[in-house]
């Protein structure tokens, strides 16, 4: 097969729940164990990170990464959804996995898999594992697709597990409180495996402790031993100040990543290099400055308040739950602009209500469906929205209303393409 019909028959076959939703959802590790044991259990020969959460574990996942690249160490990168290639998802310093890889992996375990049944997902983490076990990686960074305990990643024992932080997302799946959500995400914590988690959150802290106590396994809230003193949005970069509690040490660090949520991602990230430190990795407070500047040309991460253009000015970003929307707006009231211009699509099993609540009123709204069947159709989304008293039009697809709101853009506005992943990446291959 060529690349493209392997990836043909990886999505007609198997279900994708970027693209389908909870139907492709397998809540086992059944098929990720027999998978695992198929390729020689690949998996128990890499050194791992293991990072889950509600919102950031991407962008936590690639700060990691870019840390390791920077101090030397051959480093292997998993992560999801794609936004625009499906080899984004596997990554050894940066470079995307080779489409060649890619057909040898699918034509050699074809039928030996097929009798397994397993979903996209399932098959692409034993890609990734066989990739980076081939290839001998140092280390390898692996995201959680979707929650944690039952997660096809969740068959590693890692270095330390990072967990970032606990919001509403997927509760028809997960569950409809933050204790119930917050337990699935503390299912990758291992037995005397140190957990960082991002944030102390008086609905899932003692949750996270007594696990960690269970399991014997050190605990510590990066919020507890870092603090952010101030962050300052310059030109291309956010400066941001943290003071280190143990040794009440100030270190200014200068991100890349400009969105003010990276500002919490960024003391996870802090806290979780501390242990990798620990367990024998040789990085310097340099490696560690240096690779936050350019996590982006490290890694190749893009998506996260990712300006697309200066003129007309155009951000895009992936934030697609209550909690990355919450934020996305927070940061918004902190620029200057004369009128937004919001180019806003999601998916059909979101509690769209809430989050169409939180939008701007005074903004101008381009409503768009994103090309996955899983996208909420543009005339229910605009009904829904003019419901909540926002004003704006429809669109048949992003590339659509992106044309209209910059036919519509004056000098000084900003047009904001957000509200899903799968908007971000039609955005992204905007021609």
């Amino acid at each position: 097969m060529t690349y493209q019909q392997t990836l043909d028959y990886l999505f007609a076959r198997l279900p994708m729940y970027q693209r389908v939703g909870a139907v492709a959802y397998k809540a086992d590790l059944v098929n990720t164990i027999k998978i695992a044991e198929v390729l020689g259990k690949p998996h128990q020969k890499l050194k791992c990170i293991h990072v889950a959460g509600t919102n950031g574990k991407g962008s936590c996942s690639h700060m990691i990464a870019a840390i390791l690249q920077q101090a030397g160490y051959k480093t292997g990168l998993y992560t999801s959804p794609h936004l625009t290639d499906f080899r984004e998802r596997v990554k050894i310093n940066g470079k995307m996995i080779p489409k060649n890889y890619v057909i040898d992996f699918v034509e050699k375990y074809k039928e030996q898999f097929e009798q397994i049944e397993p979903s996209f997902f399932e098959w692409t983490v034993g890609l990734a594992f066989d990739y980076f076990a081939n290839e001998e990686v140092d280390v390898a960074v692996i995201e959680v697709g979707l929650g944690g305990r039952l997660d096809s990643t969740n068959i590693i024992t890692p270095k330390v597990s990072l967990i970032t932080n606990i919001s509403f997302d997927h509760m028809n799946l997960l569950g409809d409180s933050l204790e119930k959500i917050g337990t699935e995400k503390a299912g990758i914590i291992k037995p005397r495996v140190p957990v960082v988690v991002s944030q102390y959150q008086s609905e899932t802290a003692s949750l996270f402790m007594q696990i960690a106590r269970d399991k014997k396994s050190p605990i510590e809230f990066a919020d507890k031993v870092y603090k952010v003193t101030s962050a300052r949005l310059n030109a291309d970069t956010l400066s941001v100040n943290v003071l280190c509690r143990r040794d009440n040490s100030e270190t200014t660090y200068e991100l890349d990543l400009t969105g003010f949520y990276q500002t919490k991602n960024l003391l996870g990230v802090l806290n979780t290099i501390d242990i990798v430190i620990k367990a024998g990795f040789i990085i310097e407070k340099d490696h560690i400055k240096k690779a936050l500047q350019k996590v982006c040309a490290l890694t190749g991460l893009s998506g996260r308040w990712h300006k697309l253009s200066e003129k007309p000015l155009i951000i895009a970003d992936a934030g697609h739950n209550e909690d990355g929307i919450r934020q996305v707006i927070e940061h918004l009231k902190s620029i200057t602009y004369s009128k937004l211009h919001f180019v806003f699509g999601t998916v059909n099993d979101k509690e769209v209500t809430k989050i169409l609540s939180m939008l701007p009123k005074e903004a101008l709204y381009y409503f768009v469906k994103a090309s996955v069947p899983r996208a909420l159709g543009e005339k229910e989304l605009l009904e829904q929205a003019t419901k909540m008293k926002l004003n704006g039009k429809c669109y048949s697809s992003v590339h659509a209303g992106i044309e209209a709101a910059k036919k519509a853009y004056k000098k000084n506005d900003l047009i904001f393409i957000g509200g899903s992943t799968f908007v971000v990446g039609d955005a992204l291959q905007q021609p």
